[in-house]
């Protein structure tokens, strides 16, 4: 088990590294296996924090800091509602709703025109995906189609997502952090070990990413994350019956 949650966290820090998604999902995943809906995504906030940060203090520069403020100010009051109605996370609920979120991704440009760099975009951004992120654990199909949209480049997206995302999984820790706080210390150990592994993920994954076009980064997200979307719903209906 170990071994595997080990692997799993580098080679999805890779893909993160890559594509600023995607990792995150399949994470996900590995550690609904292997834990409780809320410790799964507790310890996927704490990992995920670490990966991306590393990303973002790696490509900092390009990181838009102005998009990166509105879209908080939507998290956190995502968080509060979350926290008002004391939201308890069901593994079932998780899988639909992740296996659902592709189809963000394919939607044509002219039916939703969405614009992280426009504020009233940004900040519905924010309470979207940011509800999704405590909700189910990862939010990244949602927020990309914020993104994909933009003239921005391929580093400025994954930059400023990275800084969003390092934000966003602070705050779901915090928010589940009874369920974290109920680990084993075996299970600690391994969270340790995670870190630096996710974070040299990360750096292998930017080498990557300085290599692919902004025209097969945007296609190749799409069909990934399409493919993780259908093994999610897959999972789910196998749960639900």
């Amino acid at each position: 088990m170990a071994g595997i949650f080990l692997i799993s966290c580098f080679l999805t820090s890779v893909l993160s590294g890559v594509f600023g998604m995607a990792g995150g999902l399949i994470l996900l995943w590995v550690l609904l296996q292997l834990f409780s809906a809320s410790a799964a995504i507790a310890v996927h906030g704490v990992i995920q924090f670490s990966a991306n940060f590393s990303r973002a203090w790696i490509s900092r520069e390009y990181i838009v800091w102005s998009i990166v403020a509105k879209i908080t100010a939507g998290v956190l009051l995502a968080a509060s509602i979350l926290l008002v109605i004391s939201y308890k996370p069901n593994p079932v609920a998780i899988s639909f709703i992740i296996g659902l979120m592709p189809i963000l991704v394919w939607t044509p440009p002219d039916w939703v025109k969405l614009d992280a760099s426009r504020s009233s975009h940004a900040l519905g951004c924010g309470f979207t995906a940011g509800g999704l992120t405590i909700a189910a654990g990862v939010s990244g199909p949602l927020i990309d189609i914020f993104f994909i949209r933009t003239q921005m480049g391929r580093r400025q997206i994954v930059a400023t997502k990275a800084a969003i995302q390092v934000i966003s999984h602070a705050i779901k820790t915090l928010f589940y952090l009874n369920a974290f706080l109920s680990l084993s210390t075996g299970e600690w150990w391994y969270i340790l070990l995670a870190a630096p592994l996710a974070i040299i993920g990360t750096k292998v994954g930017n080498y990557i990413l300085m290599h692919l076009t902004d025209a097969n980064f945007r296609s190749w997200s799409r069909l990934i994350v399409t493919t993780i979307g259908i093994v999610y719903l897959v999972q789910g209906m196998f749960l639900l019956f």
